[in-house]
């Protein structure tokens, strides 16, 4: 039997080939590595696990591979878009800005690039993302594949910004799309949950490097109500929370400024989650008391004020972690939801603590997009990743469908072709573009050809 160092030296070996080697992978026999997402909600055993350098070396990965392929970033979808237990395919050697302009203020990035890796080197530059979202955890392509958003009722999904991006396709063809180029595939591929291909490169349109004022101030539920609208029409990004079984949450706003860098004191996120789950855990006998304390607990808070460059003061830290279902909906119904949702939570589901997250999104006309020709607020409920989601998102699913809710694409939801096909007026056409440049399927694993077959 092998000793442990022994094992340890062989597995070390094996991995310092796969770095040399993107075509080298355990092979079929051997202990298959389970691939897991940042909850542990979706998981898979692949085959292969594959890392190119090159564009060149992926094509050939994708020409050779048998069996379903498919594109993973950072893990941070909820939803089944990643598992497959045949091959994955990371582009975590592929990243890093190529190529910028500045007098259009555009950069071309690689499709592996962490969006926390992207604000220093585009600052040096003389550029900034325009938008960015509360995680800067994931790939750039991850974020085109699932439409992800920051908030601001003027701004557009990450996706917005881009001007061209480069795929390569289930035949090992590279595609350059723009406005120019590929138009059609261009509006396909912007939103695409990674079924047309893999994204290598996007061109970004950026903006000049800016200064956010960010300004958090703890508000009664009713207050929040009244004032989001109004709120969301005169900053430049605002969001707001509502925690259950408090009667209370914050809103957040985010304004260009030019004062110099500074912060008060400021609330860990993360330990605040765990003090929610502290006072639901000690008081799940009482959710009267358990409001009562929490809320009188939160009108002590001080408010918040960070002055930081924009791409740091966007994102927070997540380090407790949960599950979670968004769905976005026309504007002029979100509040309306908002409230039945938390009347539904409060009566039912005494043992959620997390926040609800209510959000901002501006319409575009990228075909798979959720905010597709529409104003949109987005609204997010979470579960403790430990504990079963199920009953809760069962429970507040219908509300966001009755508002005619939009599921973001990475997040959980129970939605089927059908229903997705009434959502989206192009629809049709993107499957058309799908079927015409991966006729076997060979980007869909079990969910997506269940959208799509």
């Amino acid at each position: 039997m092998l000793s442990r160092r022994h094992f340890l030296t062989s597995l070390v070996a094996v991995a310092a080939a796969q770095a040399i080697s993107p075509t080298i992978s355990f092979a079929a026999e051997k202990r298959r590595i389970p691939w897991r997402n940042w909850s542990g909600s979706q998981q898979c055993f692949p085959e292969f696990r594959k890392a190119p350098s090159t564009v060149a070396e992926l094509q050939d990965i994708i020409t050779s591979s048998k069996g379903v392929i498919r594109p993973v970033g950072s893990g941070h979808s909820f939803s089944a878009l990643v598992p497959t237990d045949d091959t994955l395919v990371s582009l975590s050697r592929m990243a890093g800005i190529v190529d910028h302009n500045p007098d259009k203020l555009q950069a071309t990035i690689q499709g592996g690039t962490r969006l926390g890796d992207i604000g220093q080197p585009l600052e040096e530059l003389g550029q900034a993302l325009t938008i960015m979202p509360d995680i800067d955890q994931q790939s750039l392509a991850g974020c085109l594949a699932t439409a992800t958003h920051g908030t601001g009722a003027g701004i557009g999904c990450i996706p917005t910004m881009v001007e061209a991006l480069e795929l390569v396709t289930a035949s090992g063809e590279v595609l350059q799309c723009s406005e120019q180029e590929n138009a059609e595939l261009f509006q396909a591929a912007k939103v695409s949950l990674g079924s047309l291909g893999i994204i290598t490169k996007v061109t970004m349109q950026n903006s000049a490097p800016y200064r956010l004022k960010r300004e958090t101030v703890w508000r009664e539920f009713d207050e929040i109500l009244e004032v989001a609208e109004d709120m969301a029409d005169n900053n430049r990004n605002f969001e707001f929370y509502y925690i259950p079984f408090t009667g209370m949450g914050w809103t957040d706003v985010h304004n260009i400024t030019n004062e110099p860098l500074g912060s008060t004191e400021r609330l860990d996120t993360n330990d605040g989650a765990n003090d929610l789950k502290l006072a639901r855990d000690m008081l799940s006998w009482s959710p009267a008391l358990r409001e009562v304390i929490l809320s009188t607990y939160m009108k002590t808070i001080d408010d918040e004020i960070v002055i930081e460059s924009s791409w740091k003061n966007y994102a927070n830290d997540r380090n407790v972690r949960f599950n979670e279902m968004e769905y976005h909906l026309p504007r002029e119904n979100g509040l309306k939801a908002l409230k039945e949702i938390r009347e539904v939570l409060e009566e039912n589901f005494h043992e959620v603590f997390f926040p609800i997250e209510f959000r901002y999104v501006k319409g575009d006309d990228i075909w798979l997009s959720p905010f597709y020709q529409r104003e949109t607020c987005s609204i997010a409920i979470h579960r403790f990743f430990e504990e079963d989601y199920q009953d809760f998102f069962k429970a507040i699913e219908p509300i966001l469908r009755k508002y005619d809710g939009r599921p973001h694409w990475g997040k959980l939801n129970k939605l089927t072709a059908q229903d997705f096909s009434r959502l989206y007026p192009k629809w049709k056409e993107f499957n058309q573009v799908r079927q015409q440049l991966d006729p076997q399927g060979k980007f869909l694993n079990p969910y997506l050809k269940q959208l799509f077959t």
